[in-house]
């Protein structure tokens, strides 16, 4: 396989922040997405490897390992042992009378003497690499999130079809196993990790499975008590309202909040606030009736 420049393919420099990474390949992502470059096949091709350069740049330790060793980054691990296994047999070799050495020279063509072909070790035993993980954001509205879903994704040009289970959290990211990249001398494919980012479409406000949100209480209600309609997620509810309530009074609404992750019939709570809403333009006889009432309360 020719080696391929992320840097380059993202349009960055070697020196570029975690920031500019995000922001190129979010760049880039949007102006190749196949959804918007149908039967381009050059435009899938380039959104291909937009993703790929983002799958190891935005990963701190991937883009180690990719510095250091180029197009072997993904076998840097294996590499290193490699190594350690030459230095051994070096030593071996050298209290018996014989020195090979390994200083310097391309740690390239090093790798593909160990390698290439499938490295043998002592036993005979071919060594199997796994495929690289991709990674991929997904946004979604939290509306969405209430029920189970499935979805059809576009991953690399390939279309990946996956339940979204209800409860998600923001930047909960979940693992789907052989949808990465193709693994090396007969090894399993890598993984899918997705990464959801929310944003919230709704009057709530969510923490953790819990949801909270505020309800306008009129001043009659509020003092004399009586019946009120209020919103949860999922529809609206009858609560009663006791006389006196007083302006910030919280009320619990057991399993009305946010569905809790793979538990399914089981919810968070939802927590309502009373604002108490003064009435405005009164009218002269509502004025004389209040003004009645503060003497009778200050007598």
């Amino acid at each position: 396989m020719a080696f391929i420049d992320y840097y380059k393919v993202l349009g960055i420099s070697k020196s570029a922040t975690a920031k500019e990474v995000k922001a190129a390949y979010r760049k880039l992502a949007r102006k190749y997405h196949p959804d918007l470059n149908p039967n381009d096949k050059a435009a899938e091709q380039k959104f291909k490897e937009v993703n790929e350069a983002n799958e190891v740049l935005s990963d701190p330790e991937k883009r180690k390992k990719y510095d250091e060793y180029g197009k072997d980054w993904k076998h840097a691990d294996q590499f290193e042992q490699a190594k350690q296994q030459q230095g051994q047999y070096q030593q071996s070799q050298s209290r018996q009378g014989a020195s090979q050495s390994f200083e310097g020279g391309d740690y390239s063509d090093f790798f593909e003497q160990m390698f290439g072909g499938g490295f043998t070790g002592g036993r005979g035993r071919n060594v199997r690499f796994k495929g690289q993980d991709f990674n991929a954001d997904l946004e979604l509205n939290l509306s969405e999130l209430y029920e189970t879903h499935k979805r059809t994704l576009t991953i690399n040009g390939k279309k990946i079809r996956i339940t979204i289970p209800a409860g998600i959290h923001n930047e909960q990211i979940i693992r789907i196993k052989g949808q990465g990249g193709e693994g090396a001398n007969g090894g399993p494919k890598g993984d899918l990790l997705i990464r959801f980012i929310l944003h919230n479409d709704t009057p709530f406000k969510r923490d953790k499975d819990n949801l909270y949100s505020s309800v306008d209480l009129d001043l009659y209600t509020a003092l004399l008590g009586g019946e009120i309609e209020v919103k949860t997620f999922d529809g609206k509810v009858k609560l009663k309202v006791p006389p006196e309530t007083q302006n910030g009074t919280k009320v619990k609404l057991k399993s009305k909040g946010f569905p809790k992750y793979k538990k399914p019939n089981e919810f968070g709570d939802l927590y309502l606030t009373y604002e108490l809403k003064l009435p405005t333009k009164l009218s002269s006889e509502e004025k004389e009736l209040f003004q009645k009432l503060s003497k009778i309360r200050n007598t």
